[in-house]
């Protein structure tokens, strides 16, 4: 018989990201409306392996045991918190010094064209689906964010390689808790790339390997631009 302090966690009415807005005048883009996220063609740009392992890295949790290098922030310094401690929304970042190390991933994130919030190489280690669960989350990324303006979504680039690791997803069931019935996995081969409505979407990464798993993390306002950007990405059906 399972007792409660072996039995699987899972999040209840109390989690934080139930506190967080899904229903708002914000526009959001017609290929996230039905899923919630997209997949993209795998990435055709060589990214240097010392254009994240030359970086500063801070000891910041999310999702796991995690470490994050900033390369965009609300105001260029190396710092992890959300953008509403300065004062901001998830968008208008500036470059930290960090980014002078990663001169391709900069122009690869400049060449979308759409307005970015912060940019975060994520260094995750080793976590198993029950591990993992228990970071199971929603983002806040749209509060301070102008009624008139685009929602924030984020995207992803893996920088290694781990084929049996998986971004797990799931949506919202009709009290805001992830609902089993809609759970999705995208799988996080090197170069594999994919935009989520993190806000939406429950989210956390099994990680299934024995080593660090890196990848580029990217808040983006949806609108025009980006959704030209993505059309030019090739979604790959799911």
């Amino acid at each position: 018989m399972t007792t409660d302090s072996t039995a699987p966690f899972w999040p209840n009415k109390e989690h934080w990201s139930v506190a967080i807005p899904l229903q708002t005048p914000h526009y959001r883009m017609p290929a996230l409306e039905k899923d919630g996220f997209v997949i993209l063609r795998s990435m055709d740009v060589n990214i240097p392996s010392n254009e994240w392992e030359s970086l500063e890295y801070m000891d910041w949790k999310s999702g796991g045991d995690t470490n994050f290098a900033p390369l965009a922030s609300a105001d260029g310094e190396l710092d992890c918190r959300g953008f509403w401690d300065k004062g901001k929304t998830d968008k208008d970042a500036l470059w930290t010094l960090n980014a002078a190390k990663a001169p391709t991933i900069k122009k690869y994130i400049d060449g979308v064209g759409a307005n970015f919030g912060r940019v975060r190489i994520i260094k995750l280690e080793p976590q198993n689906r029950d591990v993992a669960i228990r970071s199971f989350h929603r983002d806040d990324n749209n509060r301070f964010n102008p009624d008139n303006e685009g929602w924030v979504v984020r995207s992803w680039i893996e920088l290694t390689d781990q084929p049996d690791s998986y971004m797990l997803l799931m949506d919202n069931d009709a009290d805001g808790l992830p609902d089993r019935s809609t759970e999705r996995r995208v799988p996080l081969q090197r170069g594999s790339r994919f935009v989520v409505d993190t806000q939406r979407l429950w989210h956390v990464v099994v990680h299934n390997h024995n080593h660090p798993r890196y990848a580029l993390i990217t808040s983006f306002e949806s609108g025009p631009t980006l959704e030209r950007w993505i059309d030019s990405q090739a979604p790959v059906a799911v």
